[in-house]
């Protein structure tokens, strides 16, 4: 039996099956999936990576900051349960960090630094093609039930019917360029988060929180304002201004 309470699950599909309309912002689409998933499974955080047009797996999301630099750091490592997972097309389910050294000498001790116990890694599948994979992470040596694990799966699913939904997407050519502006938008998105940080005075999870609300206040997309603020930051001055 699932341990995730039934109206939370069901408040959370419904909350992403709205997302999947035309013209839906990817970035927060992507981030509020990581967000999901760590209040569902109760696990202490989140991450996502996608392939790039080469194959490689790059950084797309993440609930907080210290995930996102351990999911930086399995980029480059080219090592962990996400790269482990992407390779083989299958779930990394209850592993316990303080015993994976010999799976992922340079990793594991790096999680466990960070403060975390236990890892799971779920693949994002578009039927028989795996383009990324779901990052949770555990304070405690946790497990996930089998049918936890199913419903996680099943929101790494419904993540990429929403990166694929485009109806341009027809071909695997089409879909790397997808993939690769999804890649760009999130370098002009940290790159924003950064900048308000220092703005503002504020934490870089402080300071995308206030760019996530600013853009949603104002019914604005994620990726444009990141890049006006990058730009100018007096073309958006109710968030960029210092307090």
């Amino acid at each position: 039996m699932s341990t995730i309470p039934a109206d939370r699950l069901a408040a959370a599909f419904v909350e992403i099956a709205d997302t999947l309309v035309d013209e839906f912002d990817l970035i927060e689409f992507l981030q509020m999936v990581t967000t999901r998933t760590t209040e569902l499974t109760s696990v202490a955080a989140a991450g996502l990576l996608l392939a790039d047009p080469q194959g490689n797996l790059a950084f797309m999301a993440a609930s907080d900051e210290s995930v996102k630099l351990l999911e930086l750091f399995q980029v480059q490592k080219v090592e962990g349960p996400c790269q482990d997972c992407f390779r083989q097309r299958a779930p990394v389910v209850n592993a316990d960090l303080r015993h994976a050294r010999d799976s992922w000498p340079a990793f594991a001790p790096r999680a466990v630094a960070a403060g975390y116990r236990s890892v799971h890694a779920i693949p994002l599948r578009h039927r028989s093609e795996v383009i990324g994979a779901l990052n949770l992470f555990g304070t405690d040596v946790g497990h996930l039930a089998p049918s936890d694990v199913r419903i996680v799966q099943a929101l790494a699913d419904i993540a990429t019917i929403g990166l694929l939904q485009e109806r341009s997407i027809r071909r695997s050519h089409v879909l790397s360029e997808q993939l690769q502006g999804a890649l760009n938008s999130r370098i002009i998105v940290e790159q924003a988060k950064g900048a308000l940080a220092q703005l503002r005075g504020v934490s870089v999870d402080e300071a995308f929180l206030m760019l996530r609300a600013y853009c949603r206040r104002t019914g604005q997309r994620l990726g444009e304002v990141a890049s006006e603020v990058i730009v100018d930051t007096s073309s958006h001055p109710d968030l960029t201004r210092a307090p």
